[in-house]
């Protein structure tokens, strides 16, 4: 059987073993368990995420939903490349 070898913050492996023996395992199987299901996905079984990223701030958001609101109803206008870059360079 192969050995992981593995370093956390002391803090951090405290709070895991107290939670993973109230689940009734230890750290070896909850990383086993952990492990099974990221292969039985074919990734990381949970959402990795950057919460600040901002590009999904909520003005964004509101944004591009409005905008995408606009475009169902088919209120939206058609420029060439070469009309945007007249437009953005008066401004």
């Amino acid at each position: 059987m192969a050995q992981l070898n593995i370093r956390i913050d002391d803090s951090l492996k405290k709070q895991a073993d107290s939670l993973f023996e109230e689940l009734g395992m230890n750290m070896s199987t909850a990383v086993t368990v952990f492990i099974r299901e990221a292969l039985r996905q074919q990734g990381i079984p949970f959402k990795v995420s950057i919460e600040q990223d901002p590009f999904y701030n909520p003005e964004n958001k509101k944004w591009l939903e409005e905008s995408m609101e606009q475009g169902r109803q088919g209120r939206y206008m058609v420029k060439t490349i070469e009309e945007l870059e007249r437009i953005t360079s008066q401004k």
